[in-house]
């Protein structure tokens, strides 16, 4: 399943990123393989927001399509 799919509440553990020059980019905000996160909402045809403890970023729908989960 990918990030795109994630449920608004749902946590989830980051499975793999699709794109190594994203991978790279990501890992600065806490988002890598083996990272337990939560899906803190969803906009409309726009941004998924996960939630890193403290922190929510909003991450593009094609990015997330990039990215596997699996739900804890």
């Amino acid at each position: 399943m990918t990030l795109d799919k994630a449920c608004s509440g749902q946590r989830f553990q980051v499975l793999s990123i699709d794109d190594r020059n994203i991978s790279n980019q990501v890992i600065r905000l806490g988002i890598c393989k083996g990272a337990e996160l939560t899906c803190a909402g969803k906009l409309p045809g726009g941004p998924i927001i996960i939630q890193n403890k403290m922190q929510e970023i909003a991450i593009g729908r094609r990015l997330a399509k990039k990215i596997a989960i699996q739900v804890i």
